[in-house]
């Protein structure tokens, strides 16, 4: 499974990118709407800090499907390197899938709710499908269920849509899609911590300073070496 930074700041992605391994980094109107800033720059700042190889994910804001592809080609055109371009898991955004998938752009189904949209995101030519879990949650469903459901139905049919789960509330949501196969997962650069953050190891770190202070005091090793 891959991680990738759910944030519109580069800065943030920046100090991110120096502690833990992602490979990319999703976007959304609500997270871009949050900085305040125009999203050219913003989306630009974003590129120069992640490089043309980690992914862009960034999310057209039309409904229908010729203006989302148009959107799309525009993104991509001034986004460049490994672009993606999330389209809703609508009727018009299936539509839209196909038509950039002929073009060779690559996209992401957003906003999916269920396995069937998935599945047919998938069959329209989709790189990536996002399953909202804790929104899924929120509306009573066995949203982990719904995550290895997606999975196995891609496996059965030999597709290569990948999933790539977004929205979680708990480190144990993260760790249950991992479990049921996602392929990637988008978090907010603060939730980062969270993953590998523990209280025992924290104890463990402790307890191996407090042992070598008793017998060599503020010593490092590499002076002893």
């Amino acid at each position: 499974m891959i991680y990738l930074a759910d944030s519109a700041n580069a800065k943030d992605v920046a100090g991110l990118m120096d502690r833990f391994p992602i490979e990319g980094v999703t976007t959304n109107p609500t997270i871009v709407a949050r900085e305040r800033a125009d999203f050219g720059g913003l989306m630009a700042d974003m590129r120069k800090v992640i490089g043309p190889d980690l992914m862009l994910h960034a999310q057209t804001m039309q409904t229908e499907a010729g203006a989302m592809v148009r959107e799309a080609l525009a993104l991509r055109e001034a986004l460049g390197g490994n672009f993606f371009a999330k389209i809703p898991a609508t009727a018009e955004g299936l539509k839209a899938i196909r038509a950039l998938k002929g073009m060779g752009v690559q996209t992401t189904a957003t906003a999916v709710f269920s396995a069937q949209q998935a599945l047919l995101c998938a069959r329209a030519g989709a790189d990536f499908v996002a399953p909202y879990v804790n929104k899924l949650s929120d509306l009573c469903v066995d949203a982990i269920s719904v995550v290895g459901e997606i999975v196995r139905l891609f496996d059965s049919f030999g597709l290569k849509t990948r999933v790539l789960s977004a929205s979680f509330r708990n480190v144990d949501q993260v760790n249950q899609v991992a479990l049921m196969g996602s392929h990637a997962i988008t978090l907010p650069v603060s939730f980062f911590d969270k993953l590998i953050a523990h209280p025992m190891t924290d104890l463990a770190l402790s307890g191996f300073q407090a042992d070598w202070r008793s017998v060599y005091g503020d010593k490092k090793p590499e002076d002893m070496i």
